[in-house]
């Protein structure tokens, strides 16, 4: 089936459209993540555990740590719930001597990650982090995620390919 003009079958999103998609996702993350009080970290993962957007506020390579944290957090709470019959990840809450960390599902698979400072108030984090997922979870599709992993990958080469080039100019 195809669209009026016979481009592109209905129901598919353009590679422009998913570009724009995968841009209002990182900036609804970023957004999220320097404008809620106490957070020091966000990120979001797919359900295979692979970044699919970063916020600006850490390095690169503490956003891959991270993802790797996540993705085995949400695999232990899949542990605990298929064997306790408890349903879908709704919020895992970490709670450490110098923070927090907290992984909320946010649809299609996909989980948001964050880390937040000692201070941080979690009932203002877990509500900004609902509505968060409500904003940029009803726009996750499976073409979403895979457009988000590569413009993640993406962005991690180019920032690899400056570290090099400054290594090499010093």
């Amino acid at each position: 089936m195809s669209t009026s003009t016979g481009d592109t079958p209905a129901g598919e999103a353009t590679p422009t459209d998913l570009r724009a998609a995968a841009a209002d996702f990182t900036w609804l993350l970023n957004r999220f993540a320097t404008e809620t009080a106490g957070v020091v970290d966000a990120i979001a993962v797919s359900s295979d555990g692979l970044l699919i957007a970063v916020s600006e506020l850490r390095e690169h390579a503490d956003s891959e740590r991270l993802a790797a944290i996540v993705s085995g957090i949400t695999s232990l709470a899949a542990g605990a719930s298929g064997n306790y019959g408890l349903g879908g990840l709704n919020k895992v809450i970490i709670d450490l001597e110098g923070g927090h960390v907290l992984v909320s599902s946010i649809g299609s698979g996909a989980v948001l990650g964050v880390v937040t400072d000692k201070e941080a108030k979690l009932g203002n984090i877990a509500y900004e982090m609902t509505v968060f997922a409500n904003r940029a979870g009803s726009a996750l599709s499976p073409q979403l995620v895979l457009e988000l992993k590569n413009t993640v990958g993406a962005a991690k080469q180019s920032q690899q390919d400056r570290h090099r080039h400054q290594s090499r100019t010093r």
